[in-house]
């Protein structure tokens, strides 16, 4: 969901909050509305290129008292431009 949102979001004509959306959209119809809370985009630089990532931060269910509660994963695609 992160790497789609990332894609579409970086479309010539499209934005951040468009990615955003997307990512949401995908984590919702997967795995529900109570995984997609923690969405955000940022622009960053990949190879010396503009970029755009999307990161999802999802709750992960508690096993005991140790571990980790979150689980966070990234997705980065080039901004497209139309020069």
């Amino acid at each position: 969901a992160a790497a789609e949102g990332a894609r579409y979001g970086a479309l010539a004509g499209s934005s951040p909050a468009a990615g955003v959306a997307r990512a949401e959209a995908l984590v919702e119809a997967a795995i529900g509305p109570d995984y997609a809370q923690g969405v955000t985009a940022t622009t960053t630089t990949v190879a010396g290129h503009p970029a755009l990532r999307i990161t999802v931060e999802a709750p992960l269910p508690v096993l005991g008292l140790v571990g980790p509660t979150t689980l966070e994963v990234q997705g980065s695609a080039a901004l497209e431009t139309l020069d």
